[in-house]
């Protein structure tokens, strides 16, 4: 059985290198260069169905576990689902910029990158978050039990782009990961 800490943590980290080449991106937009607005569009496109359908609801379901455990973080619980719901608003802003884009239209820079500002450092912000304040009390107070329940509140979903055999419409994109952390995918 796969540690649940360790699969948080190892998703984190995944999404913390798609938001360097997220990053990567909007620097050459912001050089007054085209970047790749495909790959920016694939990026986000990944966050919003994997991350926002799976890794969220399977936090906001730790987290009301933790939240009998640990009464006094309720508050933080709630900003943090507060945040989910921020990231899945600002990747779906930013993805319809995005799509816009690669099918022809025309939109400002300054638009595009204040709506990738946005997105980046609230997802940022918030896995830094979550990893310094949330893993550590889930790692310590959750049992078993609990992490059953947790993995049985969402449906389990293949990942698309990390797993073992990539979808096609992300192999672009998992090659480029791994040109730049050639240490895994």
């Amino acid at each position: 059985m796969v540690n649940p800490i360790a699969a948080w943590n190892t998703e984190h980290t995944y999404f913390g290198r798609l938001l360097d080449q997220l990053e990567k991106q909007v620097d050459v937009l912001h050089t007054g260069e085209r970047p790749n607005y495909e790959l920016m569009s694939d990026i986000i496109f990944y966050l919003r169905d994997f991350a926002d359908r799976l890794h969220h609801p399977r936090e906001d379901a730790a987290f009301a576990r933790l939240a009998q455990r640990r009464p006094g973080m309720e508050l933080e619980f709630a900003r943090l689902r507060q945040e989910h719901r921020v990231i899945a608003r600002a990747g779906e802003t930013l993805l319809t910029l995005l799509n816009e884009i690669v099918e022809g239209g025309v939109i400002a820079r300054a638009e595009v990158e204040a709506a990738a500002a946005t997105y980046l450092v609230y997802y940022r912000f918030h896995i830094t978050n979550e990893d310094r304040n949330v893993l550590p009390h889930a790692a310590a107070v959750l049992t078993p039990a609990d992490w059953a329940a947790v993995r049985a509140a969402v449906p389990v979903i293949r990942d698309p782009l990390f797993g073992p055999d990539p979808e096609e419409r992300y192999r672009e994109l998992r090659r480029q990961i791994a040109r730049e952390a050639p240490s895994g995918p």
